[in-house]
Formats: structure tokens, sequence, C-alpha cells
């Protein structure tokens, strides 16, 4: 099994930033892309960035120059560091890993999800 905790989220100004993290555990033999999702009231998840095993970015444009995407494999953490945050960035975030697993299956996990407001 593989669970993801994320952590970081809270309430912020207009303009602010944060800083979510989300640590994978279990039996990971490989972690290969991790992403962030999140989902606002009244609408789908999007997928907002996502990352490579060796550490290339994606992003949605909706966030290109405001976030940053990261990742520490050795501690299979992943990281969004969030800039100059707006009120449509108000969601549960949701942290995705696709792991290869000890067992040798693979499947995509998800994280409970942290709330991020943006709120003035």
């Amino acid at each position: 099994q593989v669970q993801l905790v994320e952590s970081g989220g809270g309430v912020v100004q207009p303009g602010g930033s944060l800083r979510l993290s989300c640590a994978a555990s279990g039996s990971i033999l490989v972690n290969l892309a991790m992403a962030w999702y999140r989902q606002a009231p009244g609408k789908q998840r999007e997928l907002v960035a996502s990352i490579t095993n060796g550490g290339s970015p994606n992003y949605a444009d909706s966030v290109k120059g405001r976030f940053t995407i990261s990742r520490d494999n050795a501690k299979n953490t992943v990281y969004l560091q969030m800039n100059s945050l707006k009120l449509e960035d108000t969601a549960v975030y949701y942290c995705n890993a696709d792991v290869l697993t000890r067992a040798a299956t693979r499947g995509a996990y998800w994280g409970q999800g942290t709330q991020v407001t943006v709120s003035s």
C-alpha cells in the first residue's frame, strides 16, 4: 500500500504565498510522476502542475509564472510553492503519485486533500 499525506494549506490574502508538501510512504519501489490537482466548489478536479521522476515540470496555464512544483526523490516528497495567490486559487488541493510498488504493480494514488483559501 501507498499513502500520501499533504500539508501546508491554509488561509491567505490575495497576493500572498503558501507552500504545500506531500509525502509518499509505503511499498514504493519507484515514485514516477507526481502532481498536484485542485477542485473548487462546484467544479471538476483539474491538474495544477506535475513533475516527472527526472524533475521536468508541467503547469496549467492559469498558474504558470506563479506556482513552482519541485520534488525530493530521497524523501518521496513533492512540493508546490504558490505565490501571487488569487481568489480563484481557492480550492482543495490534492496530491497524486504514479507509483511502481515493490509488488511490481503500478497505480495512481491520491492524498486526502488540503484546503487553500484565498480571501481578503
